[in-house]
């Protein structure tokens, strides 16, 4: 008998899962749903994006604001640094020092204070679909239900509960993420 290598055997298990999971699924009822599109598309996802616009325009005029003041100081260390006594000298390479350091931890702060707010603005969102659409996957009797965003394959045989949920959701008819795509796109263009 000929020896089987990892690979074969790892060919005989995939195959083996394959046709175990297409045994089961014919005994169970299963659905999918856009996840990422009803998450995107629900109203309170474009209140949490406004919210978050406003907070990173507001972060990036005090980042500029500070820049600006750092360049205007520099110019004048450049312009009159050889007027200087080297203890002025001194004094306002550290004080420019400093500020460049403020700069960065501004930076640094305000990236993670904009992704924290982000996630806490974002999680009931997330748990609002997360529960609208288990509720319908339920009243529907479905003992499963694949995400359509992150599947590789699923069949058309496969109900799709994603416009039930988008109207329980309260997402407006017939809006999708590429119309999304462009209103955020003309919204950056404003600013």
């Amino acid at each position: 008998m000929k020896n089987l290598t990892v690979i074969d055997m790892k060919k005989i298990f995939a195959i083996a899962a394959m046709a175990l999971l297409t045994l089961s699924a014919s005994a169970q009822k299963i659905a999918r749903v856009n996840f990422t599109e009803l998450v995107q598309l629900m109203p309170e996802a474009d209140k949490a994006r406004e919210t978050m616009a406003a907070a990173s325009k507001e972060a990036d005029e005090t980042y500029k604001t500070m820049v600006e003041e750092f360049q205007s100081k520099y110019q004048q260390y450049q312009q009159k640094a050889s007027t200087w006594t080297a203890s002025i000298k001194e004094s306002k390479e550290r004080e420019l020092s400093d500020m460049q350091q403020r700069i960065q931890d501004f930076q640094q702060s305000v990236s993670q204070e904009l992704q924290e707010q982000q996630s806490t603005l974002m999680a009931p969102i997330y748990q609002k679909a997360q529960e609208e659409v288990q509720k319908i996957a339920k009243e529907q009797g479905f003992d499963v239900l694949l995400d359509t965003s992150s599947a590789l394959y699923y069949s058309d045989a496969i109900v799709d509960i994603t416009a039930q949920a988008r109207k329980a959701l309260g997402i407006k008819e017939g809006r999708t993420l590429e119309q999304l795509q462009q209103e955020m796109a003309a919204a950056q263009q404003q600013q």
